[in-house]
């Protein structure tokens, strides 16, 4: 098979990964890799032995730096190769300086994401990096730098808090988990962390892609990283099969670690000009797409970047399959092994700072509900849900708005699906949709979830047929001029609300004679409760939505009613009840009979 324009030989590759540890002995010497020859300032395509030193010095001087020439042709395997070389140095990136803005990626998140601060208790900050499995009983771990999750004063078993205490050294409240397995050598610069203390997804953030398999770098490839100082940088690979030496400090000294060398992609040129600065350690390097975005391959685990005064800007990355080799892990559970579950957090009941948890089903709906891992609670990004096994839609879906992070993302291109987790036989597929004026409604609103660094899986989430029911295709605008569908930004606009933090619940009502519809029968009325705190204190508000679907094909427009109702009647309607604290919230004065209660006619007929 031809060999790509840029691939380099399987000859040089061999000959610095066994010979290259000898040049590192000279001192002045700082790496040894395969890159494209530079002649007069300029990238050549002619590849060559390439070495970088920390300081160029002409012939005479060499012996005053303790350091001899370097060859400027090296036989390997009969054939005469080029050397060349360049001034340069390297840093372990997990310096950090002090920074005034508050960044998303330094604070604590839940689930943990990688493109996030993290690190040892003992360790300033650093990246999570992906988030992977352990290759034999899929327990799902952080993976990110050796310096950045062990360090020179920690070990196996100590504390790992996200983020790192150089952003928040509260590291009671931010432990994430315990170092597991780490190493620092030739295989890489990399450390495993468990996921304790709250949930976790694989999307990196704003790179919104999810690597599912690794790869190997090569000249000239275009990769992009997410990293907790310099964010999303893009960068081409220019060295390969390089062997640096990297001085980690007092107690561990200097280390000679296998990786490749990362150079900025003028193409995408960073806003500073740095692809990477102290904090960014332990981001993955993902390669790109032909379409120029970022694909799902890994290309590498950042570890470095140029030393102090180095004009050059460049970055060293960690061989994937080195580091995933040595730690024992795959980006992929072994099969049989399900974490979905814990890839997954769900509803949270103290996001108001005050306790609002789910409802809890009776007798009859908790017969009726699907159950996972022996309860009836399915997590998602953001929300839960309770399913019905004989109407195959959810009882009841509860979600949490952080208003003051909503964010707006593109909805295209994802499919609604079944939840693999459910049975197919409890759930409805589009085939009740097609062909006639039905529309896949979300129950939890698609908007209210996309805040966080996982909004992203959150926008993904909200498209499983679990948080799915028919409406009519005109049904938000013609309740009451789309009335219905904004009673979440209501709230957010007219109420004195804590921290723009909103609890949402909602769902169909189930009735026995509801219409049925391709075999399907389909609820005519919903419910919604919007619970928020104000000052400290809870306050609760409960909506009753009717929709007569009689008509399937001549629905009048005016046929929708909203109504401010009390929780104990959705309660009654449904079959389940709210936690004490939400039926308490609601202290709302209404008429005892529904007949005597005008619909709500505008948002502000709403009283919060």
């Amino acid at each position: 098979m031809a060999r790509k324009k840029n691939e380099a030989p399987t000859s040089l590759r061999q000959f610095v990964r066994t010979k290259g540890a000898g040049y590192l002995s000279d001192p002045n010497v700082s790496s040894i890799g395969i890159g494209h020859k530079v002649s007069g300032g300029r990238t050549t395509d002619e590849v060559a032995i390439q070495f970088t030193v920390r300081r160029k010095a002409a012939p005479e001087e060499l012996a005053a730096l303790g350091t001899a020439p370097l060859p400027a042709v090296i036989e390997v395997d009969g054939v005469a190769v080029p050397t060349d070389v360049l001034q340069r140095d390297y840093r372990v990136e997990f310096r950090v300086l002090e920074e005034a803005a508050v960044d998303p990626r330094k604070t604590r998140v839940d689930p943990v994401v990688p493109g996030v601060s993290v690190g040892h208790v003992r360790v300033s900050a650093g990246t999570v990096g992906c988030v992977v499995h352990d290759r034999e009983d899929g327990t799902p771990y952080v993976l990110s730098n050796w310096h950045v999750l062990h360090g020179p004063q920690g070990a196996l078993g100590d504390d790992v808090v996200q983020p790192g205490v150089h952003d928040d050294n509260r590291t009671g409240r931010n432990r994430l988990g315990r170092l597991v397995r780490s190493h620092l050598g030739a295989a890489g610069d990399c450390a495993i962390a468990t996921v304790e203390d709250r949930g976790f997804a694989a999307r990196i953030h704003e790179l919104g892609v999810a690597v599912d398999k690794l790869g190997e770098p090569d000249l000239g490839d275009k990769v992009v990283k997410s990293g907790r100082t310099t964010g999303v940088t893009h960068g081409v690979v220019r060295r390969v099969d390089v062997l640096a030496k990297i001085d980690y400090g007092p107690g561990v000294g200097q280390r000679e670690i296998g990786c490749f060398e990362i150079g900025p992609d003028r193409a995408k040129p960073a806003p500073d000009g740095e692809i990477s600065r102290g904090g960014d350690s332990g981001a993955a390097w993902v390669f790109k797409s032909a379409n120029g975005k970022p694909g799902r391959t890994l290309a590498g685990l950042h570890f470095a970047g140029e030393a102090a005064g180095d004009a050059d800007e460049h970055a060293l990355a960690c061989l994937p399959g080195s580091v995933f080799e040595k730690l024992g892990i795959s980006i992929t559970p072994p099969k049989g092994v399900r974490p979905e579950r814990a890839a997954r957090l769900g509803f949270d009941p103290d996001f108001l700072g005050t306790p609002a948890g789910l409802p809890v089903l009776g007798e009859r709906t908790r017969a009726d509900a699907v159950e996972l891992d022996g309860e009836p609670v399915i997590d998602y990004t953001h929300f839960s849900l309770a399913q019905s096994k004989s109407r195959r839609f959810a009882l009841w879906v509860a979600w949490n708005i952080d208003g003051g992070g909503l964010k707006q993302i593109n909805r295209s291109g994802i499919p609604f699906v079944l939840d693999p987790r459910v049975p197919a036989e409890h759930q409805v597929g589009d085939e009740l949709y097609r062909g006639n004026r039905l529309d896949r409604g979300h129950l939890a609103r698609r908007a209210d979830l996309l805040w966080g660094p996982d909004a992203e899986q959150a926008n993904v989430d909200s498209f499983y047929f679990t948080n799915i029911t028919p409406q009519m295709d005109d049904f938000n605008q013609s309740s009451r001029r789309g009335l219905w569908g904004r009673l979440e930004d209501a709230v957010l606009a007219d109420a004195e609300v804590d921290r723009l933090r909103v609890s949402v619940y909602g769902g169909p009502v189930f009735r026995a004679d509801d219409r049925v519809f391709r075999g399907v029968a389909l609820p005519r009325e919903y419910w919604k409760v919007v619970v928020f705190a104000s000052g400290g204190a809870l306050t609760a508000r409960a909506f009753l939505l009717t929709q007569n679907l009689n008509q399937l094909e001549s629905l009048e427009l005016d046929e929708f009613r909203v109504f401010q109702v009390k929780v104990a009647e959705v309660e009654e309607r449904c079959g389940f009840a709210f936690p004490d604290e939400v039926r308490a919230a609601d202290a709302l004065v209404l008429p005892s009979s529904t007949d005597e209660r005008a619909p709500l006619g505008a948002l502000t007929d709403i009283l919060w």
